[in-house]
């Protein structure tokens, strides 16, 4: 026996989890596909290593399908501002603040899996989804409007319409054949978590320094995660280092905005690729979040724009739904690829000039930057636009999203 469903979602993390919650509701029959559940919560536990911080957008879009009350209820941090700065030349520093624009927040921090447990949870309360988990794709045989899916456990499903929710590494996508352009970056990410010696903070800031940035983004409480940028090599050695040693190193290195530590909750490390999708869709198919586009976490906006993907992509759906068009189709689903497409290539040429800019220590162009950040805090035109762009708050939102 198949079961047959009109929206197949491989893939239940929070791109995915999202777009089934957008679909709630609605005569569409959906299944999520997940391989496993994350831990439970509970608010004794430390901070886990990977956090998101989301933008208004995202936070509108969460809000409109019911997740946003899941997170608050758990933990999230709201942050005010958003400062950044050369390493050498404070002068040039520029701070973003919400209150310039009428908000009273640029956006949230909040641990990855507090956001997927927020959206699990919601999907839950719809008759018009299963959620099929634990679920470890074995086979996937693309056929536009009827592609099978088959479990580990021998289960075998079809979609009308199968969304790739499923990571940089969809097996969904490679075989439907859509191929990627990407490279990696020389630099990879350790993340920390940290308690400090301040209390909870609502300032979140970098340090471009030739080797990567060096972030920090506040978590409840007096709680913190930090970011340090570097070649892989470097990264390799600190993560090796005994932990006391490591605290040493964070202190020499970091700025003194960073004030002391006293714990280290734990660390961890990624390699940065950006990767983008030859093609959002094919009859049948669309791919949504990393598994469409990955980009440089410089910003923070990896998880905002993936987000907006299935709030795009769910808008798109219900309308040809409602008005009785296959969601099969491939002009329908070119509607979704036309509104994501070309943001998402902004947002990553924006990150790659991001890194490529200021990751070096070339004369010429340290000038340039630190001209450029002096005047973007001295012009609040040129700094209000900046804030908006990163509270996703530019250009055109899907109606969920706003």
């Amino acid at each position: 026996m198949k079961s047959r469903y009109d929206v197949l979602i491989v893939g239940g993390g929070m791109v995915g989890s999202s777009l089934a919650c957008a679909l709630g509701g609605s005569g569409l029959s959906v299944a999520v596909l997940e391989r496993s559940l994350p831990p439970a919560f509970s608010v004794d536990q430390p901070h886990d290593l990977r956090v998101s911080a989301l933008s208004i957008a995202s936070e509108r879009f969460l809000r409109n399908i019911g997740a946003w009350d899941g997170i608050q209820n758990r933990r999230s941090c709201p942050y005010r501002r958003m400062k950044v700065w050369e390493s050498d030349s404070r002068r040039a520093a520029t701070e973003f603040d919400a209150t310039a624009i009428g908000y009273d927040h640029l956006g949230h921090i909040a641990e990855n899996r507090v956001i997927q447990l927020a959206l699990l949870d919601r999907l839950r309360d719809f008759d018009n989804i299963d959620l099929i988990t634990p679920a470890k794709t074995t086979r996937i045989d693309y056929s536009p409007g009827a592609t099978l899916v088959e479990l580990e456990s021998g289960e075998q499903l079809v979609g009308r319409l199968v969304v790739a929710a499923d990571g940089g590494d969809s097996l969904v996508r490679q075989a439907a054949g859509i191929g990627v352009t990407q490279w990696d970056y020389d630099q990879h990410a350790l993340v920390a978590g940290v308690t400090t010696a301040y209390p909870q903070q609502d300032i979140t800031w970098q340090q471009f320094t030739p080797t990567g940035p060096l972030a920090f983004l506040p978590l409840s409480g007096n709680n913190a995660s930090i970011v340090w940028y570097n070649t892989p090599n470097e990264v390799k050695r600190l993560k090796a280092l005994p932990d006391e040693v490591f605290m040493q190193q964070l202190h020499q290195t970091f700025p003194e905005e960073l004030g002391h530590l006293t714990e280290l909750q734990g660390r961890g490390s990624f390699p940065l690729r950006r990767q983008h999708a030859q093609s959002y869709v094919l009859e049948g198919l669309a791919l949504a979040g990393d598994a469409a586009h990955m980009i440089h976490p410089l910003a923070g906006q990896g998880v905002n724009i993936g987000l907006l993907d299935a709030a795009a992509l769910a808008e798109v759906l219900l309308k040809a739904y409602a008005e009785g068009h296959s969601l099969a189709d491939l002009h329908v689903l070119k509607q979704y690829e036309h509104q994501r497409r070309q943001h998402n290539l902004l947002m990553m040429q924006v990150m790659d000039s991001f890194y490529r800019v200021f990751s070096n220590d070339i004369g010429p162009l340290k000038l340039l930057r630190n001209a450029g950040l002096g005047l973007a805090g001295r012009l609040p035109p040129a700094r209000n636009q900046v804030m908006a762009f990163a509270m996703g708050l530019k250009g055109s939102l899907p109606t969920l999203a706003q």
